[in-house]
């Protein structure tokens, strides 16, 4: 997202925040599950066997 602002020259913003604001929204207004919001902020996973076997993309209706 900063990199966007940076190279839209927009100098009087920042997108601090972003993340939290996003992780507060999909909780309270959306019913996608906490992974999927995670992915979208492409958050690692902590646990490096869960790490190893998430492979989805968690998109749906997409042919392979």
């Amino acid at each position: 997202m900063l990199k966007v602002l940076r190279d839209m020259k927009v100098g009087n913003a920042t997108v601090h925040g972003f993340r939290s604001t996003f992780t507060d929204w999909v909780a309270e207004c959306t019913n996608v599950p906490k992974e999927v919001a995670d992915k979208a902020l492409a958050h690692r996973i902590a646990n490096t066997v869960e790490a190893a076997y998430r492979r989805t993309d968690f998109l749906t209706g997409v042919v392979c």
